[in-house]
């Protein structure tokens, strides 16, 4: 099997057949991907996360596409970021954002997180709503946007720019370095602002953080921060879009929820496993010969765990196609496992559970309005999302 279909497929149907497969046919398997390179996919939960904790599979980003077309100088102010870093660089930077981006700062975030979402439902306007771009990608977007500091008027330029990076895959070469030239130029601007005037904002604090004389650098800051606004609102973007059209789509579940709202953590939780936002976790490479399950790996390879797979392994969960927001025993992998663990996962969960209790509060009995067709997703190689997410709300 050279292509794998699962990450270029358009309909949930269709997307998770082909993962099914992919569990079906082995823990461990090497295929070449759509975009080209051949890589070591980890489809079932027990081996993934053998691979995500093991030390001599590491972080590489040459293994990303299009980074043979990115100047040096770019590559550095883009990726010298922990999600990208191995011990003991990810142990230095995760100690320094860690300071600032704190569980606390994020839980005292949420009155203002429920301020945007009541305005963004206020503003729906007739009916049916696209609930993606209407509510969805604004809740997040800007969120993360006021809790960095970048000024409102360019949050839509850098969700543009946010999506190509996240994206780069589906994107020409040319168009990745554009939008990464772009991106980083303005991450720059912000950062001189910043340090004439500081502000009480995240790009302020993480300037600032120090763990005794040792400091971001100039690349670690944009980097920082081009792993904030990307992984800070694509992932939760999908998460409360797909997430509202699977309890949408299984209505015996949602009037379970609407008439319990203490289970909306749980059902987060459920909507993290069934279809979460993150189809993969970013390449990493064998440095040394690796033995996952009963397969060896050599030594400079690319290994890509599969989240998507692994969250519906039947040997890890009961029932892994079905929807049930009261499922117990959940250790699903959606924000990953081990030291790259998502540090935004908090905050996500909380927008998550925000999101979904507003709408309800605000429009008791919303209604998929093509309840016959499956919205449309998106080829990419790492995010899950659909396109559009048409709801009656009258």
């Amino acid at each position: 099997m050279n292509d794998v279909s699962p990450f270029t497929e358009t309909t949930a149907t269709a997307r998770y057949a082909g993962f099914t497969s992919l569990i079906e046919s082995g823990p461990v398997r090497k295929v070449t991907l759509f975009t080209g390179v051949p890589v070591w996919l980890i489809t079932r939960h027990a081996e993934a996360r053998q691979a995500l904790a093991h030390p001599d599979i590491v972080k590489s980003i040459t293994e990303f596409p299009h980074q043979d077309h990115v100047p040096a100088d770019l590559l550095a102010a883009m990726n010298t970021h922990m999600l990208m870093a191995n011990p003991p660089d990810h142990t230095r930077l995760r100690k320094l954002v860690s300071a600032v981006f704190t569980r606390r700062r994020i839980e005292t975030f949420e009155p203002r997180i429920k301020q945007i979402s009541a305005a963004l439902l206020d503003s729906l306007d007739g009916s049916p709503v696209d609930l993606v771009s209407e509510y969805a990608y604004p809740l997040p977007i800007t969120v993360i946007c006021e809790l960095i500091g970048v000024p409102a008027l360019q949050c839509d330029e850098f969700r543009r720019l946010s999506q190509i990076a996240i994206n780069g895959p589906v994107y020409s070469a040319e168009t990745y370095v554009d939008a990464a030239t772009e991106m980083v130029g303005l991450m720059r601007d912000m950062i001189t602002q910043r340090r004439a005037r500081p502000q009480q904002d995240l790009l302020s604090e993480l300037i600032t953080v120090r763990d005794g004389g040792d400091k971001l650098t100039d690349d670690e800051l944009t980097s920082m921060m081009v792993l904030l606004l990307v992984a800070g609102h694509e992932t939760t973007v999908n998460l409360i879009a797909t997430g509202m059209y699977n309890l949408l789509s299984h209505p015996s579940q949602l009037d379970k929820l609407r008439a319990d709202r203490s289970l909306v953590p749980s059902a987060v939780e459920e909507l993290l496993r069934y279809d979460g936002p993150a189809m993969v976790t970013i390449p990493a490479k064998t440095n040394a010969p690796v033995r996952i399950g009963d397969v060896t790996i050599p030594a400079g390879e690319v290994v890509l765990p599969t989240l998507s797979s692994a969250n519906r392994d039947p040997r890890r969960f009961s029932s892994p196609d079905q929807l049930d927001i009261t499922r117990d025993d959940n250790q699903h992998m959606a924000f990953g496992h081990g030291i790259h663990h998502c540090l935004g996962a908090p905050l996500a969960r909380l927008e998550a559970r925000v999101a979904v209790n507003d709408l309800l509060d605000r429009f008791p009995r919303p209604r998929l309005a093509n309840p016959a067709d499956e919205p449309e997703r998106y080829p990419s190689l790492l995010i899950n999302g659909i396109t559009r997410l048409d709801v009656l709300i009258d």
